[in-house]
């Protein structure tokens, strides 16, 4: 599946601030079921974009506005050719649940397997894990245990956007029996991490079926769900906000612990203004593929209003820094 995504991000202050200072995770990965065709970011005011990649292996940019303003709009473009992942097996054996226990797997998946931040298990959490009788789910293999939480969630809450924050606790989802992708996604990590399950946190996109009304999800919001770690098929996604296993119209952002390892925008700046921030997101079906170079391009600044607007199409930029520091080793 060919997808188009424009993610716009609008940061609005009451009074100039002196400096802006952002990272953004926004670059879809790459990956056996997911191939990025393109990736372009536009800053206004204009900004040179410098980029790493983190201890999970995801790409992040980052930037400063050095001069006074009173607004920041950051557009990113991206173009995804997506594949169904593999088809699962019905069940596995319950040995599975003892592979798990191996210190291999024990090691590799440390930072999957211990409470972290927002998935974090609670009284509230306990409670309703007594109240749906999830502790029984445990008697399946860790694949059917997998699917049937993530059916356990999907029927336990409500989406509504705005009963929750980007910082909410998931006891605020719990008491309210309501909430959105990133509150179902971290109850789940929560309870899957207590069976001894390495799950993470999933941030990116999803191409939403919008005449149909089968998906909960909001089609101008991005996105995010859960994979879990079998050792007999490795990173297994699962979607408890619309109760599917995520496939070809799932885009991956990116991966870590919690939703605070992979925010889209993450910034700070200077001076006492009060802000407001705006999103809009779009998802859709692209007309054609076609693949940017796996270089840096800076195209000639276009202006609007008056003001020179930067846009670089950043596709394999990390790949490139990496090449390029071990030519100078």
């Amino acid at each position: 599946m060919l997808l188009e995504v424009r993610h716009v991000t609008q940061y609005h202050y009451a009074e100039r601030v002196r400096e802006s200072v952002m990272e953004l995770w926004m670059q879809p990965q790459k990956s056996a079921t997911q191939r990025l065709l393109s990736f372009e970011l536009e800053t206004d005011p204009a900004a040179q974009l410098f980029s790493y990649a983190d201890s999970f292996g995801n790409a992040v940019y980052h930037f400063d506005v050095p001069q006074p303003h009173d607004r920041l709009e950051i557009i990113a473009r991206s173009a995804v050719e997506t594949q169904p992942p593999p088809q699962l097996p019905e069940a596995l054996d319950r040995g599975e649940w003892d592979r798990l226990r191996s210190d291999f797997i024990q090691g590799e998946c440390f930072d999957f397997l211990r409470p972290h931040g927002y998935a974090t298990r609670t009284p509230a959490l306990e409670k309703f894990i007594q109240d749906k009788g999830v502790e029984d789910l445990r008697r399946h293999d860790p694949l059917t245990a997998a699917r049937e939480l993530n059916q356990v969630i999907y029927a336990a809450f409500d989406y509504q956007p705005g009963v929750t924050e980007a910082d909410s606790p998931i006891d605020l989802a719990l008491a309210e029996g309501r909430g959105v992708c990133q509150d179902f996604a971290h109850v789940m990590i929560a309870i899957c991490r207590d069976w001894g399950l390495p799950a993470r946190y999933v941030s990116g996109y999803l191409f939403t079926n919008r005449g149909e009304g089968s998906d909960r999800s909001d089609p101008d919001a991005s996105h995010a769900w859960v994979e879990v770690f079998l050792p007999s098929l490795r990173w297994v996604g699962l979607d408890p906000t619309n109760n599917i296993l995520a496939g070809e119209r799932h885009v991956c952002v990116a991966v870590g612990r919690d939703y605070g390892d992979v925010p889209p925008s993450r910034g700070v700046f200077k001076g006492e203004a009060e802000s407001q921030l705006a999103v809009g997101v779009s998802v859709r079906r692209a007309r054609a593929a076609t693949t940017d170079p796996e270089f840096l391009r800076l195209a000639k600044p276009a202006f609007a209003g008056g003001q020179p607007r930067r846009r670089a199409s950043l596709t394999g930029l990390v790949d490139q820094q990496r090449h390029q520091q071990q030519q100078q080793q």
